[in-house]
């Protein structure tokens, strides 16, 4: 069974960093793409960025282009979401995603997806 385990939210103050981690379990096949989304209370869970599965590829939806960085590393079966100058906007659940294909980009019920973990950014 494919299993997503969140981790690294928080709350912080704006202008903080925080490093999430989606930790993949059960993936029989290593060309799996991993993404990271996130979902404000009222709000309709949008992508934030997604690497392929050997790395080489990444992509950052505009709120946080230029302020996070997607990483992963297939040693230890974990993909990082590094956060910088987090604003309040930034405030939501984050949840991460596995599926098959180069960049999953949007939210396919089809996927695996993680728990969520929250970040809370405070003015």
């Amino acid at each position: 069974e494919v299993q997503l385990q969140a981790s690294g939210g928080g709350l912080v103050q704006a202008g903080w960093s925080l490093r999430a981690s989606c930790t993949v379990s059960g993936v029989t096949r290593d060309d799996y793409t991993i993404g990271w989304f996130r979902q404000a209370p009222g709000k309709e869970r949008e992508a934030v960025s997604c690497v392929s599965s050997s790395g080489a590829i990444t992509y950052y939806e505009d709120p946080g282009k230029g302020r996070f960085t997607i990483s992963r590393d297939n040693a230890k079966n974990t993909v990082y979401l590094q956060m910088n100058s987090l604003k309040p906007e930034d405030t939501a659940i984050y949840y991460c995603a596995a599926d098959l294909g180069v960049c999953i980009r949007r939210p396919l019920p089809t996927a695996y997806w993680g728990q969520g973990t929250q970040v809370t950014v405070s003015s």
